[in-house]
C-alpha cells in the first residue's frame, strides 16, 4: 500500500479516537485507571538506547521525547483521579520484552519507539501517532553496499523483536537475496556488530540510526545511512488493549498538548535542540507528522 494511503488511514483512525476521547465522563473507574488509583503508582516502560525517544542520560536517568509525552499522560491521570501524590516507577524494557511487559501488567505505559501496526494492535492499544519513521540501512562509509540489493552474501544486523527484522526477512525472501540476518539484544548491541565488523549493515528505523550516529561522537562520521525506505513505521505510546477509559485519557492528553502547541515544543526539544548528551540531531518535523498533529488539534 502506498505510504500516502497508509498515512491517510492512520490519520483517519486518530480522528476517530480523538472524537471518542473528547467527551469523557468517568463515573466508575476500571482497568488501568482503577489499578493506578488503588496502588498510587504509574509504571512506565522505557528503552535504554532509543535516542531521542527513550534513553538514559549521563546520570542514568530515563529521558527522551516519548518519556516526556508519557509524563504528560501521568499528569492528566493525577488530575483525573484528583491526586498529586502519584509515584512514577521506571521499568527498562527491550524490543523483545516491551509487548509482554504491557500485556502482563508489569508496566502501564510503554514510552519508547514502538511501531503501531495492525498485528500489534491485536495485542495492545496505542496512543495517537508520535512519529513517522522508515526502515533504512546503516553501513560504514566506503563499504561496497549502496543499496539493499548489494547485500547478497553479506550479514545484516537487526534488533530482536523489531518490525525491521520482519521487513528485511520478507524483502530478502521475496527478492531471493541470500543475506544472513543476526540479532542484537538492543540497538546499541546491533550497532556494535557493524562497528566491530561482525555485520555489513544495520537495519533499523531511520531516526534511530541517526541517533546512534550522533551518539557515537566523532566516530559517527565513519557511517552513513542509505536512502532506500524499506517500510513505513508510525510510532505510538503503548498500553493495555480494551481499556477505553485509559485510551480516552491518553487521547485527551494529546489533544491538550496539540491545542496548546506543547506537542510541537516537546518535539523541538528532542529533535532540534541540544540533547542532554550534548549532541544535536537537527531532524525537522516531517510534513506527515505535522499533518498528524494538525488532525489532533495543533494550530499553525
Amino acid at each position: 500500500m502506498p505510504a500516502r494511503r497508509v498515512i491517510i488511514g492512520v490519520l483517519a483512525g486518530i480522528g476517530l479516537m480523538a472524537g471518542a476521547g473528547s467527551a469523557r465522563a468517568i463515573d466508575v473507574l476500571a482497568g488501568t485507571l482503577k489499578i493506578i488509583s488503588e496502588t498510587g503508582t504509574v509504571r512506565l516502560g522505557y528503552r535504554e538506547s532509543s535516542l531521542p525517544f527513550s534513553f538514559k542520560d549521563s546520570a542514568g536517568r530515563p529521558v527522551g521525547y516519548a518519556l516526556d509525552l508519557c509524563l504528560e499522560v501521568v499528569d492528566d491521570i493525577g488530575k483525573e483521579l484528583g491526586r498529586n501524590d502519584l509515584k512514577v516507577l521506571y521499568e527498562p524494557v527491550t524490543s523483545e520484552t516491551r509487548i509482554e511487559a504491557v500485556t502482563s501488567g508489569r508496566i502501564d505505559l510503554e514510552c519508547g519507539s514502538t511501531t503501531a501496526n495492525a498485528e500489534r494492535r491485536k495485542l495492545v492499544g496505542f496512543s495517537p501517532v508520535t512519529y513517522f519513521s522508515a526502515t533504512k540501512l546503516l553501513v560504514k562509509r566506503g563499504a561496497p553496499v549502496g543499496s539493499f540489493r548489494d547485500l547478497a552474501g553479506r550479514t545484516v544486523a537487526v534488533t530482536a523483536g523489531t518490525t525491521n527484522e520482519g521487513v528485511l526477512r520478507a524483502l530478502f525472501a521475496r527478492l531471493g537475496i541470500p543475506a544472513t540476518i543476526v540479532t542484537g539484544h538492543d540497538h546499541a548491541e546491533s550497532f556494535a556488530m557493524v562497528r566491530d565488523g561482525r555485520a555489513d549493515a544495520l537495519g533499523l528505523d531511520d531516526v534511530l540510526l541517526y541517533g546512534l550516529i550522533a551518539a557515537a561522537g566523532p566516530d559517527g562520521s565513519a557511517y552513513t545511512v542509505l536512502p532506500d525506505k524499506l517500510s513505513f513505521e508510525p510510532y505510538g505510546l503503548m498500553f493495555r488493549k480494551d481499556d477505553p477509559q485509559f485510551a480516552g485519557l491518553v487521547t485527551a492528553t494529546f489533544q491538550r498538548l496539540a491545542e496548546s502547541r506543547e506537542l510541537r515544543w516537546i518535539y523541538e526539544r528532542w529533535f532540534l535542540k541540544r540533547l542532554p548528551t550534548g549532541i544535536r540531531l537537527n531532524v525537522p518535523m516531517s510534513d506527515e507528522l505535522h499533518t498528524n498533529f494538525q488532525v489532533i488539534g495543533l494550530q499553525d
